[in-house]
C-alpha cells in the first residue's frame, strides 16, 4: 500500500517531473488523472482553495502538499513511517 496519492494531469510538467523523481527512487505511489477523475478533481480544489493545481499529493495521515519537492516528499514519508 502507498503512503500517498499523486493528483496529476496528462500535460503537466511537473508532475512527470516529480513522477520520475519518485520512480527513481523507488517509492510507491498511486496516480489520479484529476481530468479523467471529476470527483478527484474536487479533492484537488479542497487542498488548493479552490484551483486545480497540480501535482497534489495528498498522504495517508490527510494532509496534502502542492507541487513538493523530492526532498519534501522524502521527509513526510520518513514522518508518516
Amino acid at each position: 500500500m502507498s503512503s500517498f496519492t499523486m493528483y496529476s494531469t496528462p500535460w503537466c510538467g511537473y508532475c512527470h517531473r516529480l513522477k520520475s523523481q519518485l520512480d527513481r527512487e523507488g517509492i510507491a505511489f498511486d496516480m489520479v488523472d484529476i481530468e479523467q477523475q471529476p470527483d478527484a478533481a474536487k479533492i484537488v480544489e479542497s487542498a488548493n482553495n479552490g484551483n486545480q493545481t497540480v501535482p497534489t499529493l495528498v498522504y495517508s495521515d490527510g494532509t496534502a502538499m502542492t507541487n513538493p519537492s523530492l526532498a519534501q516528499v522524502k521527509e513526510k514519508l520518513a514522518s508518516l513511517a
